[in-house]
């Protein structure tokens, strides 16, 4: 194929760049050439920026397109109608366009609606995904929309994954957000690229939960440490106590939902995509890789993701005190 990547040299693009070059395809990237622009010299780059600068785009054909970086309907629209004739689109959004979360949504819940009119993609980033897709598919009616949760693996430039292997590596006394049983789920980006490429040559459309199946927060963090190695000792600790302490769900502690209103988004089933050919590797794997990742020094400089140490260890002594 003739395939278009919108991006592909920061995270899930670039893992779909490598598999589609394995598989033998022909790949073009559009992008701004800001994000390690001497990525893949092999490939034929278009430098511009979807927001106005879109000359070297214009009217050009491929067989498949992959949209990995639109976030605003009106920049996903620009971009559509700057190019020509196109087989087959993907667009990559996000399991966060439900309305909601409070049960694992389903392909067919209820989205998110804009409330007022914005482009601002950080303060309304499901609301403009529901948009996106909205756009994409009056332009492809037969686009294939994967929606992923967390997605995790070698690249990442958030540690929102990334910071359980590394810590678990490191050992000790490993704070854990109870219960043990919560609902943990994520989607190893070389698989996501996987199928996105496959999707492509098999031209798959609709629209999919894209994310493995979901296990508990105690079998996943078990898992990694087994993958990484170390002798980390996992301590539990209550939720209100963690909040107490000022530790914020998400980012700063990965993988922990506290808020009722989130309590479905890390069950979701992934059946229809996986009846649709999605297929993942143990979550044990994706740490060992994502260490030997950030070992080598490839790992970004700033991270936005991850308990501080200190604040780990003074949670910890005043956790393991009241007990």
């Amino acid at each position: 194929m003739q395939l278009l990547v919108l991006g592909g040299t920061k995270f899930l693009g670039r893992h779909v760049v490598e598999f589609a070059l394995e598989r033998g395809h022909e790949v073009t990237l559009f992008n701004r050439g800001e994000t390690r622009p001497e990525l893949f010299p092999e490939v034929e780059r278009l430098r511009g920026d979807r927001d106005g600068k879109l000359d070297a785009l214009r009217g050009r054909s491929f067989d498949a397109v992959v949209d990995t970086s639109g976030y605003v309907p009106r920049v996903v629209r620009e971009t559509i109608e700057a190019l020509g004739p196109v087989g087959h689109y993907t667009f990559v959004s996000t399991i966060s366009v439900y309305a909601d979360c409070s049960t694992p949504p389903t392909e067919s819940s209820p989205l998110l609606q804009l409330a007022e009119p914005t482009e601002d993609w950080r303060q309304a980033y499901g609301e403009l995904k529901v948009l996106c897709e909205a756009t994409v598919r009056a332009a492809f009616p037969a686009a294939f929309v994967p929606r992923p949760g967390l997605i995790a693996g070698p690249w990442d430039p958030t540690g929102r994954f990334s910071y359980w292997p590394q810590r678990l590596a490191e050992g000790g006394r490993v704070l854990a957000p109870a219960p043990p049983d919560a609902p943990a789920q994520v989607i190893d980006a070389r698989d996501l690229a996987a199928w996105i490429v496959l999707a492509a040559e098999t031209e798959l459309a609709g629209t999919f939960n894209a994310v493995d199946r979901s296990t508990s927060l105690s079998e996943l963090l078990a898992a990694c440490a087994e993958a990484v190695g170390g002798d980390a000792e996992l301590v539990w600790v209550a939720p209100q106590f963690l909040s107490d302490e000022g530790v914020g769900e998400w980012m700063e502690l990965p993988l922990w939902l506290h808020d009722p209103s989130y309590a479905g988004m890390l069950a979701v089933d992934p059946a229809p995509a996986f009846a649709a050919g999605l297929v993942t590797r143990p979550i044990g794997e994706t740490a060992r890789d994502t260490l030997a990742w950030l070992e080598a020094g490839d790992g970004p400089a700033d991270v936005e993701a991850g308990l501080a140490r200190d604040k780990e260890l003074r949670i910890l002594d005043a956790w393991l005190s009241k007990a």
